[in-house]
């Protein structure tokens, strides 16, 4: 049995229908004339043939709602059994112009619809052989040669109408068929436009909220560092004087003990003013060190910093990094407040960091939660976060900035033990350093 392909056009489903709907046509008319009409004493042997013919169509039908074809691979097998079930009706019948000869008409029409015109002609000769036994087989009246002799040429001309008819509607469904592909890859293509627009919207989005937040956070340690500096100030100037008047040894003591808090002091106030500082989009060199003193220095003031131990391994002849310093510090800043977020007081986050074949990588890991299986596919989603009062655009950011550096963010982590993210930056061509001097 042939089966139609799932891509089958709407085409071969609507002639195959077609096709379908004819044979209970016909057998339901034959039916009706059989027990109707003048043909009482054949009506018995009429009623057994059209019995074996609503056989077969049963079988076609229920092949045809399977989407596929009774005997499809033989067709003139079909052709031939119809020739033969045709010419039996008008023999039984025994009348050479038989109502049931038009069953020819529509042997071809069916053949036409589902097969090529070499089928289809082959089937119009074998329902002509049909048609002359049935001539040759009943008794001779006036007139019958010319009766067949119109028989054949009326199934010629509806084998060569069929014939033609189907191939234009072929031609048609195939034409459609490729005009549809080309709609659906277009709708495919406007979809992934739409898609990637969406995203970039988002990330665009995104991006400007975490600039604005870190806007917030500069402005905030500009006004801190700048209403705590100039008391600082006062009191340095102050302790200054004192000590310029020969002081004794316990207040000299006293004021060399406030002196050096007063520098403390002085010294957060001057990181606080580096982090509000805007920040440069100038790309220059420098060290993964330099990187990842600066982030732990910042971190450093983050709550929960003093309840977890924070280690740092990171070699000074590591390779020499080209890029934007303060979207790296960034970065570095990020991994390490997630970290202790995902840790409990007494945790343990170690920065560690090697050369690689093509750069360098720096790896932040944590002995924390870890990440639900569930949630790490979309750990780099923008607005994905599973904390109360997150933005869930840390690790988004992070991981466009690596990915603008030419790097890779990557990530390994198992719930109750931990997490470990690995960020992969590549040394600079030298060239490259060269033409930015």
């Amino acid at each position: 049995m042939t089966s139609l392909p799932p891509d089958v056009p709407r085409w071969d489903l609507d002639a195959e229908a077609i096709v379908v709907k004819i044979r209970w046509f016909g057998l339901l008319l034959g039916f009706v004339y059989a027990n109707l009409g003048p043909a009482e004493a054949s009506r018995p042997i009429l009623d057994t043939i059209l019995l074996l013919g609503l056989a077969y169509t049963l079988l076609d039908t229920w092949f045809y709602r399977r989407r596929r074809v009774f005997l499809g691979e033989y067709p003139l097998a079909v052709s031939g059994m119809e020739a033969l079930f045709i010419g039996l009706l008008c023999v039984f019948e025994n009348d050479l112009d038989s109502p049931f000869r038009f069953y020819y008409l529509l042997s071809l029409l069916c053949c036409a619809l589902r097969h090529s015109r070499r089928v289809t002609v082959a089937t119009f000769l074998l329902h002509c052989v049909s048609y002359w036994l049935v001539y040759a087989f009943l008794p001779h009246r006036a007139g019958a040669e010319f009766s067949v002799l119109m028989m054949v040429v009326i199934l010629g001309w509806a084998t060569w109408a069929s014939s033609s008819l189907g191939e234009l509607l072929k031609r048609v469904g195939e034409r459609l068929k490729v005009l549809n592909a080309a709609l659906r890859e277009h709708q495919a293509q406007l979809e992934t436009r739409i898609d990637d627009r969406t995203r970039e919207l988002q990330e665009t989005q995104a991006q400007l909220m975490h600039q604005d937040k870190m806007a917030g956070f500069g402005l905030l340690a500009a006004g801190i560092a700048h209403e705590v500096g100039n008391p600082l100030t006062s009191i340095s100037t102050i302790v200054q004087v004192l000590e310029r008047r020969d002081p004794d040894d316990y207040t000299r003591d006293k004021l060399a003990l406030v002196g050096g808090q007063l520098a403390r002091i002085q010294g957060i106030v001057r990181e606080l003013t580096m982090f509000s500082r805007p920040a440069s989009q100038e790309r220059s060199r420098f060290t993964l060190h330099e990187i990842v003193d600066e982030a732990l220095n910042i971190a450093k003031y983050y709550k929960g910093t003093k309840t977890r131990t924070i280690t740092a391994d990171v070699p000074t002849e590591l390779p020499v990094l080209f890029g934007v310093r303060d979207q790296l510090v960034q970065v570095v800043f990020n991994l390490v407040l997630n970290a202790i977020d995902a840790t409990q007081k007494g945790g343990l986050i170690e920065v560690t960091a090697a050369r690689t074949a093509d750069g360098v990588e720096v790896a932040v890991r944590d002995d924390g939660t870890g990440i639900d299986p569930a949630h790490q596919p979309r750990v780099f989603q923008p607005y994905f976060t599973t904390k109360k009062q997150g933005t869930g655009l840390g690790l988004f950011v992070t991981n466009k900035i690596v990915g603008e550096h030419g790097g890779s963010v990557a990530f390994e982590s198992e719930p109750g033990k931990g997490t470990t993210f690995r960020v992969r930056l590549p040394a600079p061509a030298e060239g490259q350093m060269i033409n930015e001097k």
